[in-house]
């Protein structure tokens, strides 16, 4: 197994699978079953899911999508997406998945990550920040999809949710979202050196060289990537990819 996971980044809303560019503009990319299944050919370390509609419209995880994707993964995967409450929790992962992310729920309670990491275990409970570069280089979190600011610098947030229980940080850079230019390097190492948990990189991978820079130069302990998963040329048609070991090997090693 390699040092560094890298985890494909699965985008949900309704019934398709999307992929956006800076939190913005969803592009279908086909169905989640037919996607899942493939990288379980290529035999891929974990997978994240997240549903980017649920927590927006109000409506809480869709269980029956859950279970459905749960029961093809044959590796481990982690749902991100409407959670709200240690009860939905509970239920996710009785459904299989093996890890919940929460975002929106943090923001609006950060106690609710105490309260499932107690009864679940920080093993199974990942906090997910976006943040955004703004003027003169300061990094803040953003809530509500990348719309709302919530005046918190991300390495003392995440050292927050780290204090509380959470057993990794997923951690976005909204700007490079799905721009496929290369991790924010500046900020995956802010934050990796301000806690003791894992962080995975997310936001820019476009090569399988990023991988290795986000690790050795960032501090991630895991890389996850979406676009580069799903899009294949200079026009994006959509393709779903995966490197090979020896490829990752090269980099990771």
């Amino acid at each position: 197994m390699l040092k560094t996971r890298v985890i494909p980044a699965l985008l949900l809303r309704g019934a398709g699978l999307v992929k956006t560019t800076a939190f913005k503009s969803p592009v279908y990319v086909g169905d989640p079953i037919n996607a899942i299944r493939i990288f379980n050919e290529k035999e891929v370390d974990e997978l994240v899911l997240l549903d980017i509609a649920a927590s927006r419209t109000g409506r809480g995880p869709a269980f029956s999508t859950i279970e459905s994707i749960a029961s093809e993964c044959f590796m481990p995967v982690a749902y991100g997406g409407g959670i709200s409450s240690v009860e939905q929790v509970r239920r996710i992962l009785g459904l299989g998945v093996e890890k919940v992310v929460i975002n929106a729920a943090a923001l609006a309670d950060p106690q609710i990550v105490r309260a499932t990491a107690d009864e679940f275990g920080s093993q199974a409970i990942v906090v997910s920040i976006d943040v955004k570069r703004k003027l003169l280089g300061r990094y803040e979190v953003y809530g509500d999809s990348g719309t709302r600011s919530t005046g918190h610098e991300p390495a003392a947030y995440a050292r927050m949710m780290a204090d509380l229980g959470a057993g990794e940080i997923l951690l976005t850079a909204i700007d490079r979202d799905g721009t496929m230019k290369g991790y924010d390097i500046e900020l995956v190492s802010k934050v990796a050196s301000a806690v003791s948990i894992p962080v995975i990189a997310s936001g820019g991978a476009g090569t399988i060289a990023d991988f290795g820079v986000a690790s050795k130069h960032g501090g991630a302990a895991a890389v996850a990537a979406g676009a580069m998963f799903v899009f294949h040329g200079p026009h994006r048609a959509v393709l779903i990819t995966y490197p090979s070991h020896a490829e990752l090997s090269a980099v990771l090693s």
